[in-house]
């Protein structure tokens, strides 16, 4: 625990959207669209984009809800955040069911306030939301109270299904299952969590990779904590890097990548991994490969966590490079898209990416698949600059 007595909830019942600023519009369109099989269920109108100097469009997948904004001026908020970062997450939105107790309770926590409260009537119901500043730098937490509302925010007008209609999705993807964040130093970011919005620790973990690599050789590692909201099931992972070669770590080059702190991954659940790594391969999606070693030594893994009842044959595991963790008969699979970067070969595209996950009644983390999954991005980034093959030394 980060602290010595849990503080109450601020009133969070789950995710209500992630916002992106991009350059690409319509590559984003086609991203969601043809890659994820979202569907688009609003668009800023007219007077919005005039009044925002952005276009914003909105894809949903069950109730899922990702909102895409693209500079159209230099005074947009999507332009001053792409002039500080590549593209990425800049705001997190969160359904609260009462906003004057959640702004209350953030009050007397100290939370920064980044605008007044935002209110809106659709002739159904009524929103109202409003900003803090957070630990992510230029990331903002967004609390939004639905009542009876059906339009997405205030200037949206729906489009396709509509904002309330929660679309179907061939890869059953329906929820976020969590969100990772990158810091420096997570300490502070983790008890912001705790003291200004209530979480309590879940999970945690360190790990090197020179514990393999053996002595003198220049692996890196990582620092992890979860934390998350008891009452709404809502999990952030943050993620600082481990001495020695800090500077070298996969988590200070997504900082230097993204000159900042911030998102580093968004992990959508499916109902079914093995379909939906198939057809998003055919779709033309690149994953994070897995080395054979971790396959090869999966069964050895499995009785050593006691996992007996994977429904799935290991060799498609294998195949489509989907890793497997848990224990005592609950498992959970995972896998993990090419950061947007490397999916476009274009930096400004970002070093943020998706993950896919099927839980069979493991909560988790995975001390195994979340070892692999830092090994796997290490090596890609590490193909990908080859100044990084050979690190001079230890920061």
């Amino acid at each position: 625990m980060v602290g010595p007595m849990a503080l109450p909830s601020i009133g969070i019942t789950g995710y209500d959207n992630v916002h992106f600023a991009v350059e690409n519009m319509a590559r984003s369109r086609a991203f969601y669209l043809e890659k994820f099989d979202f569907q688009e269920v609003a668009r800023a109108g007219a007077d919005l984009v005039a009044k925002s100097g952005q276009e914003a469009a909105v894809f949903g997948a069950g109730g899922v809800r990702v909102c895409v904004s693209s500079p159209l001026t230099q005074t947009s908020k999507a332009s001053r955040y792409l002039r500080r970062h590549p593209a990425g997450i800049m705001s997190l939105g969160f359904s609260v069911a009462d906003l004057d107790k959640s702004i209350a309770a953030l009050e007397a926590r100290g939370a920064t306030f980044v605008a007044d409260v935002v209110e809106d009537n659709d002739g159904h119901g009524t929103f109202r939301a409003i900003e803090i500043a957070t630990p992510l730098g230029d990331v903002n937490f967004r609390f939004v109270e639905r009542k009876g509302y059906r339009k997405f925010a205030p200037g949206f007008e729906d489009f396709g299904t509509g904002h309330v209609n929660d679309p179907t999705n061939r890869f059953g993807i329906s929820a976020i299952d969590h969100i990772t964040s990158n810091g420096l130093t997570m300490k502070p970011i983790v008890d912001w969590y705790a003291t200004t919005l209530g979480f309590e620790q879940f999970w945690d973990i360190e790990f090197h990779t020179q514990d393999v690599l053996g002595k003198g050789a220049s692996g890196t590692g990582l620092k992890s904590i979860v934390m998350w909201d008891p009452e709404s099931g809502v999990k952030f992972a943050t993620n600082e890097p481990k001495r020695p070669q800090f500077r070298d770590s996969q988590i200070a080059k997504f900082i230097d990548d993204n000159q900042g702190n911030g998102v580093q991954h968004i992990a959508f659940a499916v109902t079914d991994i093995i379909e939906t790594v198939e057809e998003m391969a055919r779709r033309g999606i690149d994953f994070m490969s897995t080395p054979k070693s971790y396959f090869d030594d999966l069964p050895r893994r499995l009785e050593a966590l006691k996992i007996t009842n994977v429904v799935q044959d290991l060799k498609e595991l294998e195949r489509l490079q989907i890793l497997v963790d848990g224990g005592n008969d609950k498992y959970m699979l995972q896998i993990f898209l090419k950061e947007a970067a490397l999916l476009y070969g274009e930096r400004k595209a970002g070093p943020f990416f998706y993950e896919v996950i099927q839980r069979a009644g493991d909560p988790g983390f995975g001390y195994g698949n979340f070892r692999a999954l830092f090994e796997s991005i290490e090596r890609a980034q590490m193909a990908n600059d080859p100044a990084r093959r050979n690190p001079a030394g230890a920061a």
